[in-house]
């Protein structure tokens, strides 16, 4: 049970950090001096994580494509 735990939390991380390397995920903070605070803003793309979605889509596509041709000529 603790392994799967551990693996889920890994899967986590490395979405997140490849997210934020993706540009999928974007933090900003703005600092208010007049009232001595902090804000802290989360942002999705999913415009971004639409397009990186269909590239991934069209890249299995041509894989398929030339796994396909590749057993045909044999």
């Amino acid at each position: 049970m603790r392994a799967i735990f551990i693996v889920v939390v890994l899967l986590l991380v490395g979405i997140a950090g490849l997210g934020f390397y993706r540009g999928w995920f974007q933090i900003s903070t703005d600092r208010d001096n007049t009232q001595n605070k902090v804000n802290t803003t989360f942002t999705v793309d999913e415009d971004k994580i639409r397009e990186d979605k269909e590239k991934v889509q069209e890249l299995g596509q041509q894989a398929n494509e030339k796994t396909g041709d590749a057993e045909q000529n044999e």
